[in-house]
Protein backbone atom coordinates (compact mmCIF):
# COMPACT_ATOMS: atom_id res chain seq x y z
CA UNK A 1 0.00 0.00 0.00
CA UNK A 2 1.92 2.98 -1.22
CA UNK A 3 1.63 6.15 -3.24
CA UNK A 4 2.87 6.08 -6.84
CA UNK A 5 6.43 7.29 -7.20
CA UNK A 6 7.41 10.12 -9.53
CA UNK A 7 10.27 12.32 -10.54
CA UNK A 8 9.95 15.74 -8.99
CA UNK A 9 9.09 18.44 -11.52
CA UNK A 10 8.44 22.16 -10.96
CA UNK A 11 4.96 22.48 -9.47
CA UNK A 12 4.08 25.41 -11.71
CA UNK A 13 4.68 23.31 -14.80
CA UNK A 14 2.57 20.46 -13.46
CA UNK A 15 -0.29 22.73 -12.45
CA UNK A 16 -0.24 24.39 -15.86
CA UNK A 17 -1.44 21.13 -17.38
CA UNK A 18 -4.66 21.28 -15.36
CA UNK A 19 -7.46 23.64 -16.45
CA UNK A 20 -9.24 25.61 -13.75
CA UNK A 21 -12.97 25.70 -13.03
CA UNK A 22 -14.49 28.92 -11.77
CA UNK A 23 -16.37 28.88 -8.50
CA UNK A 24 -20.12 28.88 -9.13
CA UNK A 25 -22.05 31.67 -7.47
CA UNK A 26 -25.65 30.89 -8.39
CA UNK A 27 -27.90 29.93 -5.48
CA UNK A 28 -29.94 26.75 -5.72
CA UNK A 29 -32.94 27.71 -3.64
CA UNK A 30 -35.69 27.10 -6.16
CA UNK A 31 -36.49 26.13 -9.73
CA UNK A 32 -34.50 23.58 -11.70
CA UNK A 33 -31.63 21.78 -9.92
CA UNK A 34 -28.16 23.19 -10.49
CA UNK A 35 -26.04 21.56 -13.22
CA UNK A 36 -23.96 18.76 -11.76
CA UNK A 37 -20.79 20.25 -13.25
CA UNK A 38 -21.15 23.17 -10.83
CA UNK A 39 -20.10 20.81 -8.02
CA UNK A 40 -17.07 19.30 -9.76
CA UNK A 41 -13.76 20.50 -8.30
CA UNK A 42 -10.53 21.38 -10.12
CA UNK A 43 -7.33 19.56 -9.17
CA UNK A 44 -4.70 21.76 -7.55
CA UNK A 45 -1.81 19.44 -6.70
CA UNK A 46 -0.43 18.48 -10.12
CA UNK A 47 -0.59 14.81 -9.17
CA UNK A 48 -3.13 12.30 -7.87
CA UNK A 49 -5.90 14.32 -6.22
CA UNK A 50 -9.68 14.73 -5.91
CA UNK A 51 -10.09 17.05 -8.90
CA UNK A 52 -12.31 16.04 -11.81
CA UNK A 53 -9.94 17.43 -14.47
CA UNK A 54 -7.63 14.39 -14.40
CA UNK A 55 -4.61 14.71 -16.71
CA UNK A 56 -5.25 11.95 -19.25
CA UNK A 57 -1.69 12.19 -20.54
CA UNK A 58 -0.39 11.07 -17.14
CA UNK A 59 -3.19 8.75 -16.03
CA UNK A 60 -4.93 5.98 -17.94
CA UNK A 61 -8.68 5.81 -18.75
CA UNK A 62 -10.82 4.43 -15.93
CA UNK A 63 -13.65 3.08 -18.08
CA UNK A 64 -13.88 0.48 -20.81
CA UNK A 65 -11.54 -2.49 -21.11
CA UNK A 66 -8.00 -2.21 -19.80
CA UNK A 67 -5.65 -5.03 -20.77
CA UNK A 68 -3.29 -6.20 -18.02
CA UNK A 69 -0.30 -8.53 -18.35
CA UNK A 70 0.86 -10.22 -15.15
CA UNK A 71 4.51 -11.26 -14.88
CA UNK A 72 6.00 -13.47 -12.17
CA UNK A 73 9.61 -12.77 -11.27
CA UNK A 74 12.25 -14.42 -9.12
CA UNK A 75 15.87 -13.56 -8.39
CA UNK A 76 19.34 -15.13 -8.19
CA UNK A 77 19.24 -14.69 -4.40
CA UNK A 78 15.54 -15.61 -4.11
CA UNK A 79 14.56 -18.32 -6.59
CA UNK A 80 10.91 -19.36 -6.74
CA UNK A 81 10.04 -22.62 -5.03
CA UNK A 82 6.37 -22.90 -6.00
CA UNK A 83 4.19 -22.59 -9.13
CA UNK A 84 2.78 -19.29 -10.39
CA UNK A 85 -0.88 -20.34 -10.34
CA UNK A 86 -1.52 -19.60 -6.62
CA UNK A 87 -0.12 -16.08 -7.09
CA UNK A 88 -2.47 -15.41 -9.99
CA UNK A 89 -5.41 -16.88 -8.09
CA UNK A 90 -4.68 -14.63 -5.11
CA UNK A 91 -5.01 -11.46 -7.21
CA UNK A 92 -7.65 -12.66 -9.69
CA UNK A 93 -10.74 -11.57 -7.67
CA UNK A 94 -9.66 -7.92 -8.06
CA UNK A 95 -10.97 -7.82 -11.64
CA UNK A 96 -14.50 -8.89 -10.67
CA UNK A 97 -14.45 -6.65 -7.60
CA UNK A 98 -13.54 -3.59 -9.69
CA UNK A 99 -16.10 -4.55 -12.35
CA UNK A 100 -18.84 -4.43 -9.70
CA UNK A 101 -17.43 -1.32 -7.98
CA UNK A 102 -17.42 0.51 -11.32
CA UNK A 103 -21.06 -0.39 -11.98
CA UNK A 104 -19.77 -2.55 -14.83
CA UNK A 105 -18.04 0.40 -16.53
CA UNK A 106 -14.48 -0.90 -16.07
CA UNK A 107 -13.27 -4.30 -17.16
CA UNK A 108 -9.75 -5.50 -16.34
CA UNK A 109 -8.87 -8.08 -18.96
CA UNK A 110 -6.02 -9.92 -17.29
CA UNK A 111 -3.51 -12.28 -18.89
CA UNK A 112 -0.96 -14.13 -16.75
CA UNK A 113 2.37 -15.24 -18.19
CA UNK A 114 2.66 -18.49 -16.25
CA UNK A 115 6.40 -18.91 -15.98
CA UNK A 116 9.01 -17.57 -13.60
CA UNK A 117 11.03 -14.75 -15.14
CA UNK A 118 14.53 -14.56 -13.67
CA UNK A 119 15.62 -11.03 -12.86
CA UNK A 120 19.24 -10.12 -13.75
CA UNK A 121 20.31 -9.05 -10.25
CA UNK A 122 19.57 -9.93 -6.64
CA UNK A 123 16.32 -8.81 -5.01
CA UNK A 124 18.33 -6.76 -2.50
CA UNK A 125 19.84 -4.64 -5.29
CA UNK A 126 16.69 -2.68 -6.13
CA UNK A 127 16.57 -0.39 -3.13
CA UNK A 128 13.19 -1.28 -1.66
CA UNK A 129 14.59 -1.64 1.83
CA UNK A 130 16.43 1.70 1.63
CA UNK A 131 13.46 3.80 0.50
CA UNK A 132 12.48 3.35 -3.11
CA UNK A 133 13.12 6.17 -5.59
CA UNK A 134 11.38 6.65 -8.94
CA UNK A 135 14.61 5.80 -10.75
CA UNK A 136 15.18 2.58 -8.78
CA UNK A 137 11.56 1.54 -9.27
CA UNK A 138 11.77 2.18 -13.00
CA UNK A 139 14.95 0.08 -13.20
CA UNK A 140 13.20 -2.79 -11.42
CA UNK A 141 10.30 -2.61 -13.87
CA UNK A 142 12.63 -2.23 -16.88
CA UNK A 143 14.56 -5.34 -15.85
CA UNK A 144 11.33 -7.32 -15.46
CA UNK A 145 10.02 -6.22 -18.86
CA UNK A 146 13.33 -6.93 -20.60
CA UNK A 147 13.55 -10.40 -19.07
CA UNK A 148 9.96 -11.19 -20.07
CA UNK A 149 10.14 -9.66 -23.56
CA UNK A 150 11.07 -12.94 -25.33
CA UNK A 151 7.85 -14.52 -24.00
CA UNK A 152 5.26 -11.73 -24.35
CA UNK A 153 4.09 -9.09 -26.82
CA UNK A 154 3.85 -5.94 -24.72
CA UNK A 155 2.13 -4.01 -27.52
CA UNK A 156 -1.06 -5.92 -26.68
CA UNK A 157 -1.39 -4.54 -23.13
CA UNK A 158 -2.24 -1.25 -21.41
CA UNK A 159 -0.48 -1.98 -18.12
CA UNK A 160 1.66 -4.57 -16.37
CA UNK A 161 1.53 -6.27 -12.98
CA UNK A 162 4.84 -7.65 -11.66
CA UNK A 163 4.55 -10.26 -8.90
CA UNK A 164 7.67 -11.44 -7.01
CA UNK A 165 8.33 -14.88 -5.59
CA UNK A 166 7.41 -15.27 -1.93
CA UNK A 167 11.07 -15.96 -1.22
CA UNK A 168 11.94 -12.34 -2.18
CA UNK A 169 11.53 -10.72 1.22
CA UNK A 170 13.58 -7.72 0.01
CA UNK A 171 10.53 -6.69 -2.12
CA UNK A 172 8.20 -5.91 0.79
CA UNK A 173 5.57 -3.48 -0.57
CA UNK A 174 3.54 -2.71 -3.71
CA UNK A 175 4.23 0.64 -5.41
CA UNK A 176 2.49 1.93 -8.53
CA UNK A 177 4.49 3.04 -11.55
CA UNK A 178 3.32 6.12 -13.47
CA UNK A 179 5.60 7.01 -16.35
CA UNK A 180 7.39 10.32 -16.74
CA UNK A 181 6.34 11.82 -20.12
CA UNK A 182 9.52 13.93 -20.19
CA UNK A 183 11.90 10.94 -19.92
CA UNK A 184 12.74 8.02 -22.24
CA UNK A 185 11.09 5.52 -19.92
CA UNK A 186 10.51 1.86 -20.77
CA UNK A 187 9.72 0.61 -24.29
CA UNK A 188 9.03 -2.95 -25.42
CA UNK A 189 7.69 -4.22 -28.74
CA UNK A 190 7.45 -0.66 -29.99
CA UNK A 191 5.16 0.36 -27.12
CA UNK A 192 5.81 2.79 -24.27
CA UNK A 193 5.00 1.21 -20.91
CA UNK A 194 3.11 3.91 -19.02
CA UNK A 195 1.44 2.17 -16.09
CA UNK A 196 2.33 -0.74 -13.84
CA UNK A 197 1.96 -2.15 -10.35
CA UNK A 198 4.91 -4.02 -8.86
CA UNK A 199 3.55 -6.10 -6.02
CA UNK A 200 5.45 -6.93 -2.86
CA UNK A 201 5.02 -9.36 -0.01
CA UNK A 202 2.27 -7.13 1.45
CA UNK A 203 -0.08 -8.54 -1.21
CA UNK A 204 -0.41 -11.63 0.97
CA UNK A 205 -1.55 -9.49 3.90
CA UNK A 206 -3.87 -7.12 2.03
CA UNK A 207 -5.43 -9.63 -0.34
CA UNK A 208 -6.71 -8.92 -3.84
CA UNK A 209 -7.92 -5.42 -2.94
CA UNK A 210 -4.32 -4.22 -2.95
CA UNK A 211 -4.62 -4.56 -6.74
CA UNK A 212 -7.77 -2.41 -6.67
CA UNK A 213 -5.95 0.20 -4.57
CA UNK A 214 -2.78 0.37 -6.64
CA UNK A 215 -4.55 0.17 -10.02
CA UNK A 216 -6.73 3.13 -9.01
CA UNK A 217 -3.58 5.25 -8.69
CA UNK A 218 -3.09 4.75 -12.43
CA UNK A 219 -6.55 6.34 -12.89
CA UNK A 220 -5.54 9.37 -10.79
CA UNK A 221 -6.84 8.57 -7.29
CA UNK A 222 -4.77 9.69 -4.27
CA UNK A 223 -4.02 7.84 -1.05
CA UNK A 224 -6.58 8.51 1.68
CA UNK A 225 -4.54 7.12 4.55
CA UNK A 226 -2.17 9.46 6.37
CA UNK A 227 1.54 9.52 5.57
CA UNK A 228 2.20 10.85 9.11
CA UNK A 229 0.59 10.25 12.48
CA UNK A 230 -2.26 7.78 12.90
CA UNK A 231 -2.45 5.97 9.57
CA UNK A 232 -6.23 5.66 9.14
CA UNK A 233 -7.46 8.80 10.87
CA UNK A 234 -9.04 10.39 7.79
CA UNK A 235 -11.34 7.80 6.19
CA UNK A 236 -10.71 4.56 8.05
CA UNK A 237 -12.01 1.57 6.14
CA UNK A 238 -14.74 3.33 4.12
CA UNK A 239 -12.65 3.52 0.94
CA UNK A 240 -10.14 1.10 -0.53
CA UNK A 241 -7.76 4.05 -1.03
CA UNK A 242 -7.67 4.27 2.77
CA UNK A 243 -7.64 1.07 4.82
CA UNK A 244 -7.59 -1.73 2.25
CA UNK A 245 -8.45 -4.28 4.92
CA UNK A 246 -11.21 -2.13 6.43
CA UNK A 247 -14.73 -3.24 7.22
CA UNK A 248 -16.35 -1.74 4.09
CA UNK A 249 -13.63 -0.60 1.69
CA UNK A 250 -15.45 0.25 -1.51
CA UNK A 251 -14.70 3.42 -3.47
CA UNK A 252 -16.37 6.52 -2.09
CA UNK A 253 -19.13 7.93 -4.28
CA UNK A 254 -16.95 10.97 -5.02
CA UNK A 255 -14.27 8.69 -6.45
CA UNK A 256 -16.86 6.80 -8.46
CA UNK A 257 -18.02 10.10 -9.97
CA UNK A 258 -14.46 11.28 -10.63
CA UNK A 259 -13.68 8.02 -12.43
CA UNK A 260 -16.80 8.14 -14.61
CA UNK A 261 -18.45 5.16 -12.93
CA UNK A 262 -21.19 7.34 -11.45
CA UNK A 263 -22.84 9.49 -14.12
CA UNK A 264 -23.68 13.17 -13.77
CA UNK A 265 -27.38 12.25 -13.76
CA UNK A 266 -26.75 10.23 -10.57
CA UNK A 267 -25.31 13.23 -8.68
CA UNK A 268 -27.33 15.91 -6.87
CA UNK A 269 -25.58 19.29 -6.65
CA UNK A 270 -26.05 22.32 -4.42
CA UNK A 271 -23.31 24.72 -5.57
CA UNK A 272 -24.13 27.72 -3.38
CA UNK A 273 -26.54 29.10 -0.77
CA UNK A 274 -29.92 27.39 -0.72
CA UNK A 275 -31.63 24.17 0.24
CA UNK A 276 -32.20 20.83 -1.44
CA UNK A 277 -33.72 17.53 -0.33
CA UNK A 278 -32.31 14.40 -1.94
CA UNK A 279 -33.28 10.74 -1.86
CA UNK A 280 -30.04 8.73 -1.98
CA UNK A 281 -29.89 5.17 -3.27
CA UNK A 282 -27.54 3.06 -1.18
CA UNK A 283 -24.07 2.68 -2.68
CA UNK A 284 -24.54 -1.08 -2.84
CA UNK A 285 -27.56 -0.87 -5.20
CA UNK A 286 -27.81 0.22 -8.86
CA UNK A 287 -29.47 3.37 -10.17
CA UNK A 288 -30.96 6.39 -8.46
CA UNK A 289 -29.04 9.31 -6.98
CA UNK A 290 -25.72 8.07 -5.65
CA UNK A 291 -24.22 11.17 -4.00
CA UNK A 292 -25.34 14.63 -2.92
CA UNK A 293 -22.66 17.33 -3.16
CA UNK A 294 -22.70 20.68 -1.39
CA UNK A 295 -19.94 22.89 -2.72
CA UNK A 296 -18.29 25.22 -0.22
CA UNK A 297 -15.38 26.79 -2.12
CA UNK A 298 -13.11 26.73 -5.12
CA UNK A 299 -11.62 23.36 -4.16
CA UNK A 300 -13.89 22.14 -1.33
CA UNK A 301 -17.23 20.38 -0.94
CA UNK A 302 -19.19 18.18 1.42
CA UNK A 303 -20.56 14.91 0.09
CA UNK A 304 -23.33 12.67 1.44
CA UNK A 305 -23.88 9.07 0.36
CA UNK A 306 -25.90 6.16 1.66
CA UNK A 307 -24.12 3.03 2.89
CA UNK A 308 -26.35 0.04 3.65
CA UNK A 309 -23.75 -2.78 3.77
CA UNK A 310 -25.27 -5.21 1.31
CA UNK A 311 -23.61 -7.73 -0.96
CA UNK A 312 -19.89 -8.53 -0.85
CA UNK A 313 -19.05 -5.72 1.59
CA UNK A 314 -21.80 -6.44 4.09
CA UNK A 315 -19.39 -6.24 7.02
CA UNK A 316 -19.66 -2.56 7.97
CA UNK A 317 -19.98 -1.85 11.68
CA UNK A 318 -22.60 0.85 11.06
CA UNK A 319 -24.93 1.84 8.24
CA UNK A 320 -26.56 5.09 7.24
CA UNK A 321 -25.37 8.30 5.61
CA UNK A 322 -21.66 8.86 5.18
CA UNK A 323 -20.71 12.55 5.17
CA UNK A 324 -17.25 13.67 4.20
CA UNK A 325 -15.29 16.75 3.20
CA UNK A 326 -13.35 16.81 -0.07
CA UNK A 327 -10.50 19.22 -0.79
CA UNK A 328 -8.91 18.88 -4.22
CA UNK A 329 -6.02 21.16 -3.19
CA UNK A 330 -4.88 18.80 -0.41
CA UNK A 331 -2.08 16.44 -1.51
CA UNK A 332 -2.23 12.67 -1.41
CA UNK A 333 -1.54 11.30 2.06
CA UNK A 334 -2.52 14.56 3.80
CA UNK A 335 -6.28 14.00 4.01
CA UNK A 336 -7.86 15.15 0.72
CA UNK A 337 -10.99 13.36 1.99
CA UNK A 338 -12.02 13.42 5.64
CA UNK A 339 -14.98 11.50 7.06
CA UNK A 340 -17.23 13.43 9.46
CA UNK A 341 -17.86 11.17 12.46
CA UNK A 342 -21.49 11.00 13.58
CA UNK A 343 -20.57 9.17 16.79
CA UNK A 344 -17.12 10.38 17.90
CA UNK A 345 -17.52 9.32 21.53
CA UNK A 346 -19.03 5.88 20.87
CA UNK A 347 -16.99 2.86 21.91
CA UNK A 348 -16.67 0.59 18.88
CA UNK A 349 -17.57 -3.08 19.37
CA UNK A 350 -14.98 -5.78 18.96
CA UNK A 351 -13.55 -5.84 15.45
CA UNK A 352 -14.60 -2.26 14.66
CA UNK A 353 -12.50 0.91 14.57
CA UNK A 354 -13.84 4.31 15.74
CA UNK A 355 -14.43 5.62 12.19
CA UNK A 356 -16.39 2.46 11.37
CA UNK A 357 -19.23 4.05 13.39
CA UNK A 358 -19.15 7.32 11.44
CA UNK A 359 -22.41 6.93 9.47
CA UNK A 360 -25.31 9.28 10.34
CA UNK A 361 -28.73 7.85 11.21
CA UNK A 362 -32.17 9.43 10.65
CA UNK A 363 -32.60 12.35 13.04
CA UNK A 364 -28.90 13.17 13.14
CA UNK A 365 -27.42 16.30 11.56
CA UNK A 366 -24.02 17.58 10.54
CA UNK A 367 -23.22 21.29 10.70
CA UNK A 368 -20.19 23.37 9.77
CA UNK A 369 -20.67 26.89 11.16
CA UNK A 370 -17.60 28.17 9.30
CA UNK A 371 -19.24 27.54 5.92
CA UNK A 372 -22.91 27.73 6.91
CA UNK A 373 -23.44 24.11 5.90
CA UNK A 374 -26.04 21.80 7.41
CA UNK A 375 -26.88 18.25 6.33
CA UNK A 376 -29.89 16.55 7.97
CA UNK A 377 -30.69 12.87 7.63
CA UNK A 378 -34.48 12.97 7.49
CA UNK A 379 -35.29 9.34 6.66
CA UNK A 380 -33.63 6.00 6.14
CA UNK A 381 -34.41 2.51 4.96
CA UNK A 382 -33.02 -0.68 3.51
CA UNK A 383 -32.54 0.76 0.02
CA UNK A 384 -31.26 4.23 0.88
CA UNK A 385 -31.62 7.47 2.83
CA UNK A 386 -33.10 10.94 2.43
CA UNK A 387 -30.97 13.98 3.26
CA UNK A 388 -31.63 17.71 3.31
CA UNK A 389 -28.75 19.95 2.27
CA UNK A 390 -28.71 23.62 3.22
CA UNK A 391 -26.19 26.42 3.05
CA UNK A 392 -26.62 29.97 4.31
Amino acid sequence: MTTPLRRLRPLAAAVALIPCLSVPTAAATSGAPAPTADCALPGRTGWTDEGHDTDRNQFQPSTGTRRVLTLFVDFPDAPATDPTEPYAAHLAPAADWMFRASHERLRLESTALHRWIRMPTDSTSYGFARGLTFEAHEKYLRDAVAAADPYADFSRYDMVYVVPARTASAIPFSPTYLYDPAAPGITADGTRLKWAVTFGQDMWRWGHKVAAHETAHTFGLPDLYSFTGATHRYVGGWDVMGDIAGRAPQYLGWHSWKLGWTRDAEVACLPGPGRRTVRLTSAERPGGTRIAVLRTGETTAYVAESRRAEGNDASACSTGVLIYKVDSATPTGEGPVRIMNANPTAAPPAGCAPLDLAAYAPGQSFTDPATGVRIDVVAGGRTGDTVRLSKE
